[in-house]
């Protein structure tokens, strides 16, 4: 597997049970995509305006919700400026995180949904579930570090290991590379990605770039099978080089001959 980076959250572990005063579900979705915005991008400055998109919500309605977070002490926030998880706001969101990732792998590994299908239930579950629930899930599906989309699950104590990855949109042509993860925001992408074998640990080779036409050529090795994507699904989809193989030892040479004649010749 390829190598991941251990990203800390803070001290302590992440437990909804730990806050002095449990914030609403309304505000843990918020802290939850704070979160997630800067995990996909960490240069994308998270605005009430891409909240309020990402949410479904209007910008004067994600602005005040904002606002109570920061009054909470969950997030920073100055005028024109990113909105900011606090120390205790990243805490919270990365519980929900990892619920919702369990969740998810809970559904589509035991109760037969599919990957394209558990990401609506897991949002209603994650608001419910208490920690002990969510701590036996981890405990049944023997503490897995991804979801079936390949996002790392955050651990109990706050840590995440996030891969080394990088957009399939940004990487040059000829590459091989494997897929590490794939947004799951779209179920129909998702449908049509399993249908070709474009899933997490496929090694896939980039074959050509059509930058004028937005247009990738991809062959998934393990199906044999060539696909064009556009930008939308190229830039879903996270990929790194392939583990390189281990270098062979050397194949023993002959044994040496034996020595002859005396150290007096």
């Amino acid at each position: 597997m390829p190598s991941r980076a251990l990203s800390p959250a803070g001290p302590g572990a992440v437990r909804l049970t730990a806050m002095k005063q449990t914030p609403s579900a309304v505000a843990q979705d918020y802290l939850k995509v704070i979160w997630s915005v800067r995990e996909w991008n960490a240069l994308e400055p998270v605005t009430t305006s891409l909240l309020a998109a990402r949410i479904g919500v209007s910008a004067s309605t994600a602005s005040e919700a904002v606002k109570r977070l920061a009054e909470r002490g969950l997030v920073h926030h100055n005028p024109y400026a990113s909105i900011e998880l606090t120390a205790e706001g990243e805490r919270l969101a990365l519980a929900m995180v990892r619920r919702h990732r369990l969740l998810e792998t809970f559904l589509v590994g035991h109760l037969g949904f599919g990957w394209d299908e558990a990401h609506d239930d897991a949002e209603v579950l994650e608001h419910a579930a208490s920690d002990r629930f969510v701590n036996a899930i981890d405990l049944l599906l023997g503490h897995p570090a991804r979801d079936p989309h390949g996002d790392p699950i955050p651990g109990g104590d706050g840590a995440v290991a996030l891969p080394l990855a990088h957009t399939l949109a940004a990487t040059p042509a000829p590459a091989r590379v494997v897929v590490e993860r794939i947004s799951d925001a779209d179920p129909a992408m998702l449908r049509y990605f399993a249908s070709v074998g474009l899933v997490p640990d496929a090694a896939i080779e980039l074959v050509e770039r059509r930058d004028f036409a937005g247009v990738l050529t991809v062959r998934v090795e393990a199906t044999g099978q060539t696909v064009e994507l556009g930008d939308i699904a190229a830039r879903a989809v996270w990929v790194s080089p392939p583990a390189p193989h281990p270098a062979p030892h050397p194949a023993p040479g002959p044994n040496p001959a034996p020595a002859t004649g005396t150290l007096d010749d």
